[in-house]
């Protein structure tokens, strides 16, 4: 081996890769952004949960114990008149996670006798937000589990000395409140549901996208995309030539896991497949739409595989696929917002774990049909300045 036919070659590398601007700024940036993501946006701890509240007890005790929840930043509680309305506004995502204060938990603070049931609160959450559920019931569960000094040390009728006494004898009850959970459309909490809707979203749209993206670029750089251009098609049938074929593909994959997700995982949705299937179909066509935008500005193959790789990362960090938007910065759930992915996996959770309906869940339809919609103009303007 010849030390200088090495060196050379090195320099060679290095020269080149220098030269390369996309990838210098994606070598250097992907890391950096990928710590700061896991490290400070989709970091686990729950912080300012918007917690509904209905509070039938109306006393000291049951506002002192709302008043410790919002104390540490964990949970910002909101009043509710009725259980009813509560629910209303979980599954409306205005609130996270719903408590419900029994008439009589101040009498039964402290008129608790040896041996008696600690009275009780139940926690109802959205089924569907399978992780950010588990999060605040381990919370809730641990502020609520030691809270029975706290809670009734103000009230004349507690007796320490008696409140001690059980403590000693009985360790086992000497839990404050004890907490009593209801989940909403998916009653065990389970995680498979949960991630089999997300996977949808995942699937959709980085294969598409980069598929699309990889397959226009191959075919500018053999020539046959620019002879296809100075035919007498328009730009419009060009992109439809192109769309239309790689739609029905990717449709018939999205029957596909659809049926190995019922027949394999057991994991049927919960509402209208025909309705799954029109939204998954109109998805495919605007992740395509993305796929041609990127070929239209990449050089090479390798390019586009880059940039779709790079769009990837903050599809699965923010678009909700494995980690609660809610839980994240305001900022970023703003960003969130931004992706058509996160708006096509809340739609496709929402069938799979809820059930619900267009009439539902008309506003995300609203907004995936308007980037759907751009995303299709940009395409077709972009083929338009190539011709």
């Amino acid at each position: 081996m010849s030390w200088r036919r090495l060196r050379t070659l090195i320099v060679r590398e290095v020269r080149a890769t220098l030269r390369d601007r996309f990838t210098i700024v994606t070598m250097v940036a992907v890391p950096m952004i990928a710590l700061l993501a896991f490290g400070f946006v989709l970091s686990t701890e729950v912080k300012h949960l918007r917690l509904g509240v209905v509070d039938a007890s109306a006393t000291a005790s049951s506002r002192r114990l709302v008043a410790e929840l919002a104390a540490g930043g964990t949970f910002d509680p909101r009043p509710f008149a009725t259980r009813e309305a509560a629910e209303r506004a979980l599954v409306a995502g205005e609130i996270s996670a719903a408590l419900v204060i029994p008439p009589d938990l101040e009498r039964g603070l402290a008129d608790r006798p040896y041996g008696a049931d600690v009275p009780a609160v139940q926690v109802i959450y959205d089924g569907g937000e399978t992780v950010l559920a588990g999060n605040a019931d381990a919370f809730l569960r641990a502020l609520l589990a030691s809270s029975e000094g706290e809670l009734v040390a103000g009230d004349p009728r507690h007796d320490p000395e008696a409140a001690a006494a059980r403590a000693a004898s009985a360790p086992g009850s000497t839990r404050g409140v004890d907490v009593v959970t209801r989940a909403l459309f998916n009653p065990r909490l389970e995680g498979v549901p949960f991630m089999v809707a997300g996977t949808f979203g995942f699937v959709l749209s980085f294969l598409t996208t980069l598929i699309t993206a990889v397959s226009i670029v191959n075919e500018r750089l053999m020539g046959t995309f620019d002879q296809l251009q100075v035919t007498p098609a328009s730009a419009l049938e060009i992109l439809l030539g192109k769309l239309l074929p790689l739609g029905a593909v990717f449709a018939l994959d999205v029957v596909l896991m659809l049926l190995i997700a019922g027949l394999v995982l057991g994991v049927w949705p919960a509402g209208s497949i025909a309705f799954f299937l029109v939204v998954s179909t109109f998805y495919v066509v605007t992740s395509l739409s993305l796929g041609l935008i990127f070929s239209a500005t990449s050089a090479t193959a390798a390019e586009a595989v880059q940039k779709t790789v790079l769009f990837s990362i903050p599809l699965i960090q923010l678009s909700g696929f494995a980690f609660p938007i809610r839980n994240m910065p305001l900022g970023v759930q703003w960003l969130a917002e931004v992706f058509p992915a996160t708006h096509y996996i809340r739609v496709a959770r929402a069938i799979y774990l809820r059930g619900q309906g267009p009439l539902v869940l008309w506003p995300e339809l609203a907004l995936l049909a308007f980037f759907g919609f751009g995303l299709v103009a940009v395409a077709l303007r972009t083929l338009e300045r190539r011709a």
